[in-house]
């Protein structure tokens, strides 16, 4: 079944700054409650209520794993609006928590592997005064959620920070690591231009795992592509050489291809890419 939870990807305060000078005088809270209330009665619910204001029903708490605020989980649901309009649905989906909406945050952390229930979201925990980019959900709307918490994975930004560090040690390199948790090393920074995040380059490449399997390689004329094109780890990796510069990116999970990977590489992957930048074009 197709799965619309891309809408979530943003939290709210991503989602609200643009709302109108007539939306923002609303008061959706206590409009909400209402709301909330009304549908709770309607339909002959008992929920549980947050201090964050969130309800939500726990049919199943389950017996597995219980996700934090940073875990990456796999869930069922299905999503509608308080008149019971769908927004949203699958079968099964593979989120990172610490990318969706506040209400969802916060509620699948009330449940473990395995568990099932209900999470009804006010506005103030989901996209607020503005709704959604696509237009699926207004302004103001309360959303609720029937959730199934099928699994919680390990903490795969630790393990992929463990096995760099590793990596590292073992091979010598004197790396060094960036905000964003990407690790690099420049064996020579190079003499040109310094390319930006959005440059169109050249660079001659080859990458591998942690295990030196090489899963692509270019030749020693390179590629040439946008920086605004490829995976984050490049996009800040490359930058950090100028012209002729040469070293190595070593990059976690979720600066390469997240948890769900892409044709021959597996989710969750550290990369290790040898480059070269050959010019800024």
């Amino acid at each position: 079944m197709k799965s619309y939870l891309y809408l979530f990807f943003s939290i709210l305060l991503l989602t609200s700054c643009s709302s109108s000078s007539d939306e923002k005088f609303i008061d959706y809270n206590t409009i909400n409650e209402t709301e909330i209330q009304d549908y709770i009665l309607q339909n002959n619910l008992t929920p549980q209520k947050t201090e964050s204001g969130l309800y939500y029903i726990i049919n199943n708490e389950g017996t597995g794993s219980r996700a934090v605020e940073s875990s990456i989980v796999n869930i069922e649901y299905k999503g509608t609006l308080l008149d019971g309009t769908s927004f949203g649905e699958g079968e099964s989906t593979t989120i990172d928590l610490s990318k969706v909406i506040i209400g969802l945050k916060e509620g699948i952390q009330l449940f473990k592997e395995g568990g099932d229930g209900i999470l009804i979201i006010p506005s103030s925990l989901a996209f607020g005064s503005v709704g959604d980019v696509s237009g699926s959900i207004p302004s103001g709307a309360v959303l609720i959620f029937e959730i199934t918490v099928t699994a919680v994975y390990p903490d795969y930004e630790a393990e992929n920070e463990a096995t760099i560090l590793k990596y590292i040690e073992d091979n010598n390199l004197n790396a060094t690591k960036t905000d964003s948790g990407l690790y690099y090393v420049i064996n020579n920074e190079g003499t040109g231009t310094r390319p930006t995040s959005s440059s169109n380059v050249t660079v001659a490449y080859k990458g591998y795992f942690l295990d030196g399997n090489v899963f692509d390689q270019s030749n020693s004329v390179g590629i040439s592509f946008g920086l605004n094109q490829v995976i984050a780890g490049w996009t800040e990796g490359i930058p950090l050489f100028k012209e002729g510069g040469d070293g190595i990116l070593l990059i976690p999970y979720n600066l390469g291809y997240g948890i769900n990977g892409n044709g021959s590489i597996p989710g969750a992957s550290v990369l290790i890419f040898d480059v070269k930048l050959i010019s800024v074009n």
